[in-house]
């Protein structure tokens, strides 16, 4: 399986807390902050797992903004910011 980084974000509904990576699209919940990003952690590296399976890993990872560097690596796109933003 390839190695790759991710954007970790975590919030609250409810009394679950739920790991979001944005880069992919995949979620996960749990019922404290450390479970939500262990179970985040499983989505993803099945995630990677069956697209690798189907052949599409590249476009995916391509297509989600990562870039390989010279040695190969997949380097994800950079968050740069959140904010709670009221209209």
């Amino acid at each position: 399986m390839v190695a790759i980084d991710y954007d970790l974000i975590v919030f609250k509904e409810d009394d679950t807390f739920v790991a979001y990576c944005p880069e992919l699209d995949v979620s996960s919940c749990g019922n404290t902050i450390e479970q939500a990003k262990d179970m985040l952690k499983n989505a993803v590296r099945l995630f990677l797992e069956e697209i690798e399976k189907m052949g599409t890993l590249d476009d995916v990872l391509l297509e989600s903004r990562y870039r390989k560097d010279p040695n190969g690596r997949w380097l994800p796109p950079r968050l740069i910011a959140t904010e709670l933003v009221s209209v």
